[in-house]
């Protein structure tokens, strides 16, 4: 079994859903290497999330980010963790939510996810920096 990791920084991306399945693509050229196995993307970071979900339809990014601050509103007068704006815990709520990583299983050296899936980074905050990313693929 072979191991590959890399930790990358992605650019800095507005609040909301971003697609970023191709940027973690070019990030492990290994995969290619590998006929059967996994890949794990870990956040490294508390006011961001991973998911999987819908890649061809950008309303559905949009309907995600509105949804969840239906769910998980600004400003809610029980929040005590506040001390970088109203964005802040909301933004850790959401991360919990949504999770701090994926798990995608490799066959033949491709992500074998389905055809309308992509990764998603989840960005929480109103004004975030890059967020970095562990990547590791494992397989034979």
């Amino acid at each position: 079994m072979n191991f590959y990791q890399k930790e990358i920084q992605l650019r800095s991306y507005s609040r909301g859903f971003h697609l970023i399945t191709d940027s973690i693509i070019d990030a492990v050229p290994e995969l290619k290497k590998i006929n059967t196995g996994c890949l794990q993307v870990f956040i490294k970071h508390t006011s961001a999330s991973l998911t999987i979900n819908e890649n061809a339809d950008p309303t559905v990014r949009t309907d995600f980010e509105s949804h969840i601050n239906e769910m998980v509103p600004e400003n809610a007068p029980y929040y005590v963790h506040n001390y970088e704006g109203p964005d802040d815990m909301p933004a850790h709520i959401k991360a919990s939510l949504m999770g701090a990583s994926v798990q995608i299983p490799i066959t033949q050296g491709r992500l074998n996810m389905g055809i309308w899936q992509g990764i998603y980074l989840c960005e929480h905050r109103n004004h975030a920096s890059g967020r970095k990313l562990v990547i590791t693929a494992f397989g034979q």
